[in-house]
């Protein structure tokens, strides 16, 4: 009997120590549940980038995909054309991979003129400590002139479009679509890839792809082909492209390969066109490349360019 009574008593402690440790499990992810719930998400955006799930089932959406796309492509109109009067600063940076100190910086201004044309202009000298290749100001032309992707009304007519189901990126929940151009062009590029949407606003908040045309010059293109571009909420009401981000490999002679990173990050908008004068040059997106940068033929890198911060949360 006193065995028994032990068994028994034995029996309620194992019990009642799993049904602790379930309560302490629960309890813990409790707590890690309402640790990952944050606010409403304010500018500018985390850039974290997600995979999406091709193999997963595409459900339908709550409304039309043709109804989201004349919302959307309503709002882009509404956003170019504020887009179009707005002036900001640039930052462009490029960085060897394998180097964090390797980086090539250089910061303008971008203007929109009165009649419509965008103009740039080099507010402080290029500062380069890269090592193994060089950039010039015609390199910089070349990217401050990339194409900026509007799918306005008058542009859907250009590109087929294709629901892709839902995704949350950072703290929004979007639509996704592909986008693909109906034809190519000799003389205009065309966005190829793909474009997030947000649910509410029925605004893009991101699309990542790259630029297409029928012929691209022989040896005059960067190395940089697919682009990621982040929009943040500008003035409350507009969803401007505040950062844009590329990873390629450049040809080095004795069949090296350099991996490299380009980051454009553009602040202060501020809004009304203006007139430019001095040494402010017309940017003209699409426009034929310069010369790729050449392999550095120098050992010696430059001073330490000034830091080019992206936002805390945006990738390094």
């Amino acid at each position: 009997m006193l065995m028994l009574g032990i068994m028994k008593s034995a029996l309620k402690m194992r019990t009642s120590l799993r049904l602790a440790c379930l309560m302490a499990v629960a309890a813990g992810c409790a707590i890690a549940a309402s640790a990952q719930v944050a606010g409403p998400m304010t500018p500018p955006p985390k850039y974290e980038s997600h995979k999406v799930d091709v193999t997963a089932p595409i459900k339908a959406p709550p409304i039309p995909a043709d109804e989201i796309i004349k919302k959307f492509t309503a709002n882009e109109d509404v956003m170019k054309k504020a887009y179009d009067t707005f002036s900001f600063k640039q930052i462009i940076r490029v960085q060897e991979t394998d180097d964090p100190d390797a980086t090539f910086v250089v910061s303008g201004e971008m203007y929109m003129k009165s009649d419509g044309e965008r103009y740039e202009r080099i507010v402080k000298a290029p500062v380069s400590s890269l090592k193994r290749t060089e950039f010039t100001l015609e390199d910089v032309k070349t990217i401050a002139s990339l194409p900026v992707f509007i799918l306005t009304t008058d542009e859907l007519a250009n590109y087929n479009l294709k629901y892709e189901g839902t995704q949350k990126l950072d703290e929004l929940d979007t639509y996704i679509f592909r986008v693909t151009p109906k034809g190519v062009s000799r003389t205009k590029r065309f966005f190829d890839g793909v474009v997030w949407v947000d649910t509410r606003d029925f605004v893009i908040v991101k699309n990542s792809g790259k630029f297409v045309r029928e012929v691209e010059p022989s040896g005059t293109a960067l190395p940089f082909t697919m682009f990621d571009t982040y929009r943040e909420n500008i003035a409350g009401k507009y969803w401007f492209p505040t950062y844009t981000s590329s990873e390629d490999s450049l040809a080095l002679p004795g069949n090296q390969m350099l991996a490299l990173k380009l980051v454009i990050r553009s602040t202060d908008f501020q809004p009304n066109p203006i007139e430019v004068t001095g040494n402010a040059r017309a940017s003209t997106p699409g426009g034929a490349a310069p010369n790729a940068p050449k392999a550095s033929t120098s050992s010696t890198p430059s001073s330490n360019p000034p830091g080019n911060t992206p936002p805390a949360s945006s990738p390094k």
